[in-house]
């Protein structure tokens, strides 16, 4: 299982800033290891973050994504307290979803 996700949501001014640090490999598929042979691909496919159980951001991801992604996203609303969560799957079924409080 990946390590947690290291999430941060702050509110200024009515617009909520997250920014979170993703643990994943993201492999293409496309390495050779030092015996020469593929790594297999290993990767995000889809983010989604929620607010108080409303979707305000959703992405696909690929394999074009680096490893441990950092992403950084605003929207409007928020309150300190409320529940920041976000959702990452990966193209070996593996999954994660970690939680904040919007400070």
């Amino acid at each position: 299982m990946a390590r947690p996700m290291r999430i941060r949501a702050t509110n200024r001014d009515g617009v909520t800033e997250v920014k979170a640090l993703m643990s994943h490999p993201m492999e293409t598929g496309q390495r050779k290891d030092s015996s020469g042979n593929k790594v297999p691909a290993h990767f995000i496919t889809e983010v989604t973050a929620m607010h108080n159980d409303k979707v305000v951001l959703s992405a696909n991801w690929g394999a074009a994504v680096s490893q441990n992604p950092f992403l950084s996203f605003s929207f409007k609303g928020g309150v300190p307290g409320d529940k920041v969560v976000v959702s990452w799957k990966d193209n070996q079924g593996e999954s994660r979803t970690d939680e904040v409080a919007l400070r």
